[in-house]
């Protein structure tokens, strides 16, 4: 499960089903009891510290119930959801938002069946209280990314190309097709482009009269390659060869094997033999073999059959390593000058810890000529990230609107593919027990947006992203064809789904309806 503390304390209650008759509804009552009694008390306890960072009124209820949800996860729930569904009671497998209501509300009825005085158990929750889980998901969501046009509840994010900053048809047709934020990436472009996209943006908004967030994306310490030699007028890399990350290039004729210098020069001091080097998101692996006075000696692992063209400003990946990196760069900061006049949000790459948040808060505020309330999108994409993400989300969300980008690319190649799904599903679990938005990002609709034409497996993907709050497309081509047709998707997608609750609308497949 996600989350440091979750992971490194022990419950002070530990339930043991082994001798418990779980069949016998009084006994599954007082279990029931005692969990619940052990979610109050140990979430109290990992709500305590987090109560004076909480600036943000909003958020204190949120606070306590991702609390409470960390709690209640510290116990295998298994043997309960079998137990309760032949009394045709929740499985307890949709409280994310909504902790104690959910406990309560089976402990009374199962207090009614087993015929106990109500007054020994707690009150049964009232409607209101299963909704206002709901109710602040839905405004954090609006805080962050603004109201919805039509009845679609998830959001569309498009990250803008160059070409926006000069083609206000472009950026209106994006708004007209469902486009309810842009993100302008820091790494590329400069200041003068971003305000042209931004003017545009503006302008389209006020030509559809659909409303359109701003997310400015920093940076951060993301090492990529610089400049590149191939030897022998060789252009790809195949599985075996070597390659050489370098301070300095050497002279071309002389190169007897691929050399590359490195965006942030500091990261080859910090690499050590047997370390694992992944380039172009993931699709050149590398192992260090050896550290040389020429630099760091690479051996390519996994190539394309035909050999992977190695270019510069390809980013690089060294998952297991700790680069001591400053989550802020110093272009960062300088782009932050124009980011906190100009965007809505900012996006936070390659934060790890609850100080990494503080940090950038303490620079936007420094910056802010006048008080305004700026939301922060942090990018879930290390190890350490998903780690910390309780106390990355109360430092953050504790004082402004917040949300969480689970970042696909990085983070696949940092935790190991492996894994992806599994982290995926539990940050999207601890975001909505802590009512915090969620953006859904890397390669949604990758095939429709570069080719025109989507992969069936992107289809699915894009469906399931009906969990989140808000999708992002990266940019390409076919952008605004994908647009349609993930507006399309999400809408369909919500009257049979909200985040992993079935609806369970009427089935028209085999009706002749097909609607």
């Amino acid at each position: 499960m996600v989350g440091s503390t979750l992971e490194h304390e022990q419950a002070a209650i530990t339930l043991d089903y082994s001798t418990l008759d779980l069949s016998n509804p009084c006994v599954l009552l007082e279990t029931l009891q005692t969990l619940r009694q052990s979610v109050v008390q140990d979430g109290q306890a990992i709500f305590d510290p987090w109560q004076s960072q909480i600036q943000r009124q909003a958020f204190l209820s949120s606070g306590l119930n991702l609390a409470h949800y960390m709690a209640l996860r510290r116990h295998d729930l298994r043997p309960l959801q079998a137990a309760l569904v032949p009394w045709g009671l929740s499985s307890l497998g949709r409280l994310e938002g909504r902790v104690i209501p959910s406990l309560d509300a089976v402990i009374a009825t199962l207090g009614a069946i087993c015929k106990v005085n109500p007054v020994t158990l707690p009150s049964r929750p009232a409607l209101q209280e299963f909704l206002e889980g709901d109710r602040l998901l839905h405004q954090q969501t609006e805080d962050v990314l603004g109201q919805t046009t039509g009845s679609r509840r998830v959001r569309i994010m498009v990250t803008l190309p160059t070409e926006a900053a000069s083609d206000d048809k472009f950026v209106r047709d994006l708004l007209q097709r469902g486009t309810n934020c842009v993100r302008i990436n820091c790494a590329h472009d400069n200041a003068d482009l971003w305000e042209a996209m931004i003017d545009n943006v503006r302008r389209a908004e006020k030509e559809t009269g659909h409303s359109c967030k701003v997310l400015m994306d920093l940076g951060g310490p993301k090492p990529r390659l610089g400049e590149v030699i191939a030897p022998n007028h060789k252009h790809r890399l195949l599985q075996g060869d070597c390659l050489v990350l370098t301070h300095d290039l050497p002279d071309p004729k002389d190169a007897t094997c691929f050399y590359a210098t490195c965006t942030l020069p500091a990261v080859i001091d910090r690499l050590e033999v047997g370390a694992t080097t992944w380039i172009d998101d993931g699709r050149i692996g590398a192992r260090v073999e050896a550290l040389t006075d020429e630099g760091v000696l690479l051996c390519i692992t996994h190539a394309s059959l035909k050999g992977s063209k190695l270019l510069p400003d390809k980013g690089l990946n060294f998952p297991g390593t700790d680069l001591q990196l400053s989550p802020l760069m110093a272009k960062d900061r300088q782009d932050l000058d124009f980011v906190a006049a100009h965007a809505d949000i900012v996006g936070y790459s390659f934060v790890q810890s609850a100080a990494d948040i503080k940090l950038l808060q303490q620079e936007l505020a420094a910056r802010m000529t006048q008080p305004r309330e700026m939301a922060i999108m942090a990018k879930i994409e290390t190890p350490q990230a998903v780690n910390n993400l309780p106390e990355l989300i109360v430092q953050g969300a504790g004082q402004q609107p917040f949300a969480v980008m689970i970042a696909r690319g990085d983070l696949a190649i940092a935790i190991g593919y492996q894994r992806l799904a599994e982290i995926q599903e539990e940050i999207l679990w601890l975001c909505e027990a802590a009512h915090t938005p969620v953006i859904w990002a890397t390669q949604v609709l990758e095939n429709l947006v570069k080719k025109g034409i989507p992969s069936r497996a992107e289809m699915t993907d894009a469906a399931m992203a009906e969990q989140a709050e808000c999708v992002m497309l990266n940019k390409g081509p076919f952008v605004a064809e994908a647009v349609t047709m993930l507006d399309d998707v999400l809408t369909r997608m919500q009257a049979h789904q909200l985040k992993k609750t079935s609806q369970l609308r009427a089935l028209h497949s085999w009706s002749g309806s097909q609607s």
